[in-house]
């Protein structure tokens, strides 16, 4: 369900909750100002292209998305890639990246993956989220200490060169990037701004300094970037190509994944706050509207964003309406102070986005989860965060789910379970066959768990050495949850092997799902007739009756008659149908 029309259904627009709700929206929106200008130019955007971006992405997911409080615009996440982007393709090429992860992202809504974006291993999503962090780290090097730009080239490489020339720090700038760092730090226990943004504290309160002394060679948003225009921008289509669209899948495809995990992400934070439960397709819609609408107003790739939804709930943000007031907030700020903004210290914000890089990295979280985790996550952990770093965001995401993926099909393939039941633990099935004992030369397995690719080598070794030679084998199937294609056939060459050595084969108690496949499989046809029972009880009876007919081991080339002769029933009609 649409995230508005839920909370107006539980009557979150009422007049006793406006007012709530708008001072929510106007506090998240001074303090997505820093934070959108400096996600923009580390982005390789301009400053007010965040504010754009922020402005459209914030009404938009407010407005179609499936959470009631969720806050979205740029984000930190974004960084790594949406740098490599521009630097490769130019700002007009993230824009039509970013279109297309719109359009990706409303597809995957529509067709219901939103569940299966939340199955992203918890050692993965924090390996990569450190690793981003780091990234963002250093990437403010050269704007928190007034370094000169360096070659860019592996992140290795950028770090190496970039600790060769911090002797040659801007003493202006960096004292300036110290101070709004102390300031984004300390101002929440200083009486009187508790209750203001740190962020924006540090930006006015180094903006003023600065304006005070002007001192020399300081970068700010005026001079990197000539200002912010005072005014809204125009729509504008990108240029888009055949040959464009095809070189930029692969960073769309990226941008989309990371929004829909980062989106969701938020979303379950906000449902943890504000009691709510989100609507995880709906919410990959409403990105994807976002992303689709952003780039035609000038912005770029927007996600759910953590912090200001956190902000926004912690203030009284409880519907969409505090997601669209803090749209109309930035939107009377860049009309009224823009020209202020030109004055800003490109040192400042580097320092908001080392906060930003920190909480991103969650040390703490991250230390803890090396020291308690298993090994098996620890691994998977420390090279999805160390491929992040040196390597590139989407190979790490991509092995690191691999490699959990991996690990649990090792686990779960160890949890399938194949035991002959002795009579013991039969007597009260037995008792209710009036059976003191099994049939002589019935043998009984049970299985117990998945039988799928993973799980068939171990499968089939213990079906197969029954250490003894039965006349007839039952297996029951009640608690195999699924089987796939692999399990099927790995049972169908068991029946047969164990046919070729004369025993006859029963199979019993499949759940619907496993008995249909098993149908479709024509596994039954292999079978001799009536040698599948639903019941237990059934498939002893039809021992019973075996023995009675005088019990003896049956030939291979019996049993091929039989299957021969159940074909043709089979076959004959089917043909008469």
């Amino acid at each position: 369900m649409i995230g508005i029309v839920a909370a107006h259904r539980a009557g979150l627009f009422a007049r006793s909750q406006l007012l709530r709700n708008v001072v929510a929206g106007v506090i998240v929106g001074v303090v997505a100002l820093p934070l959108a200008m400096a996600f923009a130019i580390a982005s390789g955007a301009r400053p007010e292209q965040g504010l754009y971006t922020a402005i459209v992405a914030g009404a938009l997911v407010s407005a179609c998305g499936g959470t009631r409080a969720q806050i979205a615009g740029p984000t930190g996440a974004f960084i790594a890639i949406l740098a490599g982007v521009t630097a490769r393709y130019g700002i007009d090429g993230l824009q039509v990246a970013t279109l297309m992860a719109g359009l990706m992202l409303v597809t995957m809504g529509f067709a219901g993956m939103g569940a299966v974006i939340r199955f992203i291993p918890a050692p993965v999503i924090v390996g990569f989220t450190a690793g981003i962090g780091v990234i963002i780290w250093v990437g403010q090097w050269k704007y928190f200490f007034g370094l000169h730009p360096v070659d860019a080239g592996h992140f290795h490489e950028k770090l190496w060169n970039l600790i060769q020339i911090l002797p040659q720090l801007h003493l202006a700038t960096t004292g300036l990037a110290v101070l709004s760092l102390l300031l984004v730090l300390l101002s929440p226990r200083i009486p009187g701004l508790r209750h203001v943004p740190g962020p924006l504290v540090a930006m006015v309160v180094t903006t003023v300094v600065y304006v005070v002394f002007r001192f020399d060679g300081v970068a700010t948003i005026g001079s990197a970037f000539g200002g912010i225009p005072q005014q809204l921008p125009g729509f504008k289509l990108p240029t888009v190509s055949l040959a464009r669209i095809v070189e930029l899948i692969s960073p769309a495809f990226t941008i989309a994944m990371l929004g829909a995990i980062e989106s969701l992400l938020s979303a379950v934070v906000a449902d943890g706050m504000a009691g709510t439960r989100h609507d995880s397709n709906q919410e990959l819609i409403g990105q994807g509207l976002a992303n689709i609408v952003a780039p035609l107003f000038g912005g770029f790739a927007a996600t759910g964003a953590i912090a200001r939804t956190a902000t926004s709930i912690r203030n009284g943000g409880s519907s969409p309406l505090a997601g669209i007031v803090h749209s109309i907030t930035l939107v009377l700020i860049v009309l009224a102070l823009a020209p202020l903004a030109a004055s800003v210290p490109l040192a400042a914000l580097a320092a908001i986005l080392f906060v930003v890089a920190y909480n991103m990295s969650e040390i703490k979280h991250f230390v803890r989860m090396v020291r308690r985790a298993p090994r098996a996550d620890v691994v998977i952990l420390v090279i999805t965060f160390l491929l992040t770093v040196f390597a590139d965001l989407v190979v790490a995401v991509n092995i690191g789910v691999i490699l959990a993926t991996m690990h649990f099909l090792r686990r779960m393939s160890s949890s399938v379970e194949v035991n002959p039941q002795t009579e013991k633990q039969l007597a009260q099935e037995l008792a209710e066959q009036g059976l003191p004992a099994l049939p002589p030369g019935v043998l009984v397995y049970g299985i117990e768990g998945p039988v799928f690719f993973g799980a068939v080598e171990n499968f089939e070794r213990a079906l197969i050495q029954t250490h003894t030679e039965p006349h007839i084998l039952i297996i029951r199937l009640r608690h195999v949850p699924f089987m796939d294609i692999t399990g099927i056939q790995t049972l169908e060459e068991v029946v047969r092997k164990m046919q070729a050595r004369g025993v006859r084969v029963l199979l019993c108690e499949a759940n619907e799902r496993v008995k249909a496949k098993l149908e479709k499989a024509d596994l039954f046809d292999v079978l001799g007739p009536s040698d599948y029972q639903q019941e237990f009880g059934a498939a002893l009876a039809r021992c019973k009756d075996e023995v009675a007919h005088g019990g003896r081991k049956r030939s291979a080339v019996t049993l091929q008659a039989e299957k021969l002769v159940n074909v043709s029933k089979h076959f004959f009609a089917n043909k008469h149908d």
